[in-house]
């Protein structure tokens, strides 16, 4: 029980009693007492503490308040019968009462920022690239121990990812490809009939779709498509402990999750390059008969004549290389993953930026040294 009790109150004085528990659960019943007292006029207040049990810190608050109030206004204000236990936590509360604190917001050096920024990204990357080689031998070396024993290959597993990842994906792969074509064709088909060398369209469909585009499209349509499912797969079985509890079986996870799905993209991209070869052209050929008038037959046997088969041969030679960099990647970042499903979301968007750009960058390598060797 607690009370908050005016006992005298006049044009003179106020004289109040505090009695019980003058906390912070009794506080918001005995607060409109408490705000009745700051709109009386007053000579002096007294406030008799003498049957004060109890006193925490939102009840120093107030008393540190009310004190802080009478002063303002120049109205003696005494506590009377404070048991010394409660002193120490009243001076705390009056000392911090309004002491206001400034916050000092340091102006950013913008350069050094920028090389901590810089330096910071070099070493993250630096970290990732010895990671991910440490990951890449790790996967050599488990492919290497499977060799002597074949059985052990999970070739149901394999095929459950070709078609996954291979099978599943023909149709948006059709019809990107078919779409490059088209637009390839379209805008070379402009630049040709101004010389009258419309049937150049052939070469230039064919070669540009067996070399570079079909490859590179197919590549970056599984990189979006697999090397975020790869990721999410992965880390959610990390994040349920699934692959602790491989471990603990003693099975390898990297002969269970990441072989599979190397070998199901090193065998399934070069089948869908082709497919995308097939797909892109076919687009070509329609916007050079319907554009240039030239008939699917003088396309086919032109293509015949003049596109060599080395063209279609680089783009399959790039083929596993994009897949087996997808499926690391995607792979990779899967067991990175930690913590929170937040973390799958994360790794996720890197598995797929990543998967692309060394896409990208891979396929540059190739062309350079192919035309550097002459090919």
């Amino acid at each position: 029980m607690s009370s908050f009790d005016i006992i005298q109150k006049d044009s003179k004085r106020c004289n109040i009693k505090i009695s019980g528990d003058f906390d912070k659960v009794n506080l918001k019943k005995l607060y409109p007492k408490i705000k009745k007292i700051k709109q009386g006029t007053f000579a002096i207040v007294t406030i008799d503490c003498q049957d004060l049990q109890a006193l925490d810190f939102a009840g120093a608050i107030v008393l540190a308040d009310l004190g802080a109030y009478f002063s303002d206004i120049k109205v003696p204000f005494v506590l009377t019968g404070m048991n010394p236990d409660f002193e120490g936590l009243l001076l705390f509360a009056r000392r911090n009462l309004r002491q206001k604190s400034k916050i000092t917001i340091k102006k950013e050096n913008i350069f050094a920022s920028s090389v901590y920024k810089i330096g910071k990204l070099v070493i993250d990357m630096f970290e990732s690239l010895l990671l991910f080689s440490s990951f890449l031998g790790q996967s050599t070396i488990e492919f290497l121990r499977i060799l002597p024993k074949p059985w052990r290959f999970r070739y149901k597993a394999t095929a459950v990812h070709i078609e996954r990842s291979g099978a599943q994906a023909l149709p948006i792969v059709a019809l990107t490809s078919f779409l490059v074509g088209l637009v390839i064709a379209y805008q070379g088909a402009e630049q040709l009939a101004r010389f009258g060398a419309n049937i150049f369209i052939v070469e230039l469909v064919s070669i540009s779709m067996f070399r570079e585009l079909a490859p590179l499209i197919a590549a970056i349509v599984i990189a979006g498509r697999s090397a975020s499912a790869y990721t999410a797969e992965i880390g959610t079985m990390k994040i349920t402990q699934e692959i602790d509890a491989m471990k603990t079986m003693g099975l390898d996870p990297v002969l269970f999750l990441v072989l599979p799905r190397m070998f199901a993209l090193l065998i399934a991209m070069p089948l869908i390059v082709f497919f995308a070869d097939i797909i892109g052209t076919f687009g070509g050929m329609i916007v050079a008969k319907y554009q240039l008038g030239i008939s699917y037959h003088e396309f086919i046997i032109r293509m015949r004549n003049v596109v060599e088969v080395k063209h279609i041969l680089i783009g399959l030679f790039k083929a596993p290389f994009f897949g087996l960099l997808i499926a690391l990647i995607g792979c990779f970042r899967g067991f990175q993953v930690s913590g929170s499903t937040e973390s799958i979301g994360k790794y996720t968007t890197i598995s797929v930026v990543n998967a692309i750009f060394w896409v990208i960058a891979c396929n540059a390598l190739i062309s350079v040294v192919l035309t550097k060797v002459g090919i």
